[in-house]
């Protein structure tokens, strides 16, 4: 992304000390990681990092799409541990409830989990190529064709555009970890269920009752604004939900300047959705701003600015090396 669509960039500009969790590319040494590993490893190690790093035990913490997915599980058996060191969440197209989960679904019953488990076990995960695939089958007609016709049958280069180049970096997936989303999310729906084990508890979204910004987009395929709006109830604290205007790359990566889209905001998120959308609020351009005083709201305290690797030594500048390695 060119550095003016970036929102961690914004963020900075805004005062926020912003840490980012750059997920590798998993391999076959990593076949075996499962949630609670990622939770470990990932999630509560990089709190343990911000800490040593800033001296701050408190903090703000964003989840997008699976990544959000992870949070709010993680936050769930945090809240059982008796870990609290995250005063608030912000969803980005997350869903804990998979009952009306989207397009994906296609891809998604006992026998195609199966089969894909099966060819995961072979190598220790699944290859980047496939999920790239799954994804653009969804939007075929912008995604495919468009590129068959313009690009291989009239011999045009691809006008450059810089949301479709990122959506076209593809990751792996990780085995134990893809198949326990698979089966506990869109399969079982375990998490918004009460269900989910993790570290030998069961967790429940009930136990989250720090502030939560719930941000859907309206057009998402992948990650439904009805599905993100039914998902909001389960959680046991006070709740935002808000509606940003196109889909699930867009309308997150919106900035100010470019004064596109809408945003929504209404009431709780509860009961119709369709009545909740036609007593909202239709605000002009992105939802930044908003989601900068919601934040502000909680808590407005300034402090100096910090300099990265004053008190830990740094690997290199952002974004860092795991984003270079290609499928």
């Amino acid at each position: 992304l060119n550095p003016q669509k970036s929102f961690i960039r914004w963020a900075v500009e805004q005062g926020h000390t912003v840490f980012v969790i750059s997920w590798i590319n998993p391999d076959e040494r990593h076949g075996t990681k499962s949630w609670e590993a990622y939770i470990r490893e990932g999630l509560q190690y990089g709190l343990d990092t911000i800490e040593k790093a800033t001296g701050e035990k408190d903090v703000n913490a964003v989840g997008y799409c699976v990544g959000g997915t992870l949070l709010a599980a993680a936050l769930a058996l945090m809240a059982q541990e008796g870990d609290h060191r995250i005063k608030s969440a912000t969803f980005f197209t997350t869903q804990v409830d998979f009952t009306y989960a989207g397009d994906l679904k296609v891809f998604v019953d006992e026998e195609q989990v199966a089969a894909v488990e099966k060819a995961m076990n072979e190598k220790g995960y699944l290859d980047g190529t496939k999920m790239a695939t799954a994804f653009n089958m969804l939007r075929s007609g912008d995604l495919i064709w468009p590129y068959v016709v313009n690009n291989y049958m009239r011999g045009k280069d691809p006008l450059p555009f810089d949301l479709l180049y990122w959506n076209a970096d593809s990751t792996r997936m990780g085995a134990a970890n893809h198949s326990f989303y698979l089966r506990n999310c869109y399969l079982e729906n375990r998490l918004s269920q009460g269900m989910m084990e993790l570290a030998g508890r069961v967790v429940s979204l009930k136990d989250v009752t720090i502030p939560v910004y719930n941000l859907a987009a309206k057009e998402d395929h992948i990650a439904p604004a009805l599905s993100v709006f039914l998902g909001s109830k389960y959680f046991g604290g006070e709740v935002d939900y808000v509606m940003a205007g196109s889909g699930h790359i867009a309308g997150v990566v919106n900035p100010p300047a470019a004064q596109k889209y809408h945003y929504w905001t209404g009431g709780k998120p509860g009961g119709d959705f369709d009545q909740w959308i036609a007593e909202a609020i239709n605000h002009p351009g992105s939802w930044w701003p908003h989601w900068q005083r919601w934040v502000e709201a909680k808590d407005n305290t300034r402090v100096p600015a910090r300099k990265p690797g004053k008190h830990m030594k740094t690997l290199g500048d952002a974004p860092g090396t795991y984003v270079k390695v290609r499928v």
